[in-house]
């Protein structure tokens, strides 16, 4: 699936040196800080390592947050992180706001956001690991000749992109004292429209692969018509944004929308002719080559139109290009038999519809960030004593400090077989 998924970029952020100079007063602290530091570091690096796999991004991300967040509720009682508390009135911890930390966003650019709040780094942290997970999919779905474990993985990450944002939006956003700004990608319509994309590439994947082993057709126009939704959902989420940075991402969901609704009434007119409603299945063909030419100048606009992430090529793929032959050989099968057989009115207003898939739905994988690390305790909590943070604290944002954007590795596609993930 070479040239198929658009990326946005991956989120930037400052360095963080977890140096509280005054506050540490113990070795058991010193160590959390330490570890904070090492781990931050090695998961940004992972996030641009293309050797990196699921289990070893995994380790690495629960390594950092089971650090950050310390451990939630157990009982009536909280126990010690930069976000929960050992305090059995609050969740707040005493060290949430103790660090600024700064994130860019995937479509303003490289002006950061920045927050002195744990919570803004938990989110944008987590953000950017759905982020990484989406990348995978793209890179393993762009191998020449995938395998069906491959495309199987393909599936999973992208359900797991979809777990992570949908879980960062139902249960974190909500917590900061900051909202995000419009535009920004904490806030709510930003996040839905990446929520909403991972499930459609997902089903990307489940439809191909009922392609591939010849399911029924009408199973088959029903996956692609709530396929098709989904990207129209996205794109609705988006419409109401400034179109200077969210016209390529609109663009790229409309194309999807318009191809895979095509796809749906090409199969609907498969199963309309074989229940012997030729005139039918002609005009929902005839609305299949309509959206079909949609597609194909959307995807023409949409490398036209500037914005952020890389721009994909759809329509040099040749899983685009075989579905404009099979409607195009599937809409003269129909007009021969027609002649030939039923002599049938084609009507003219399109079909409705109305198809609902009972199987191949795909669900977002549930999320939770991982258990606490076994270094924080109360001990190592009463080791940090903010009655001494000096007066002139170096944890307070720098406005003159520069985020420097993140390097992602050129992925060169591969040779283009035509193959679908299967």
């Amino acid at each position: 699936m070479t040239h198929w998924f658009h990326r946005n970029p991956l989120k930037a952020t400052a360095p963080v040196s977890f140096n509280y100079y005054g506050v540490v007063t113990g070795p058991a602290a010193s160590k959390i800080c330490s570890d904070l530091r090492s781990s931050r570091a090695r998961l940004l690096e992972l996030f641009t390592d293309l050797s990196c796999n699921p289990e070893m991004m995994k380790n690495a991300a629960d390594s950092y947050f089971s650090l950050l967040q310390g451990e939630g509720e157990c009982g009536w009682r909280f126990h010690s992180g930069f976000i929960n508390s050992l305090d059995e009135s609050t969740q707040e911890s005493k060290l949430r706001y103790i660090q600024n930390f700064k994130w860019t966003d995937t479509l303003q650019g490289q002006v950061p956001s920045a927050q002195q709040d744990a919570v803004f780094e938990l989110i944008s942290m987590g953000f950017n690991v759905a982020l990484w997970y989406t990348k995978y999919a793209s890179r393993l779905a762009g191998k020449e000749n995938i395998t069906e474990d491959e495309a199987k993985e393909v599936h999973r990450s992208l359900k797991i992109a979809a777990g992570i944002f949908k879980h960062l939006k139902e249960s974190h956003i909500p917590k900061l004292i900051t909202p995000a700004e419009k535009g920004r990608d904490l806030e709510a319509r930003l996040i839905e429209a990446y929520i909403i994309q991972c499930q459609a590439e997902a089903q990307e994947v489940t439809i191909a692969r009922a392609i591939e082993l010849k399911h029924a057709p009408g199973l088959i126009a029903a996956l692609a018509y709530e396929t098709a939704n989904f990207y129209q959902k996205a794109d609705h989420a988006l419409s109401s944004l400034e179109p200077a940075y969210s016209a390529k991402w609109r663009k790229y969901l409309h194309l999807k929308m318009c191809f895979y609704t095509a796809y749906a009434y090409c199969y609907h007119g498969q199963t309309l002719l074989a229940s012997d409603k030729c005139g039918e299945a002609i005009r929902s063909l005839q609305e299949a080559e309509k959206f079909y030419a949609k597609a194909e100048a959307l995807c023409k606009e949409y490398g036209e139109t500037k914005g952020p992430g890389p721009t994909v090529k759809p329509s040099g793929h040749l899983f685009f290009r075989k579905l404009g032959n099979l409607v195009k050989n599937t809409l003269e099968k129909c007009q021969r038999e027609n002649g030939f057989i039923y002599f049938q009115k084609v009507p003219t207003e399109a079909p409705q519809l109305e198809l609902k898939a009972n199987y191949g739905l795909v669900e977002p994988v549930p999320f939770e960030f991982p258990p606490p690390s076994a270094h924080w305790t109360p001990e190592t909590l009463a080791a940090f004593d903010l009655t001494k943070r000096p007066k002139d604290d170096s944890a307070k944002p720098k406005p003159e400090e520069v985020v420097k954007p993140v390097k992602e590795p050129d992925i060169k596609p591969q040779k283009d077989t035509g193959c679908y993930i299967s």
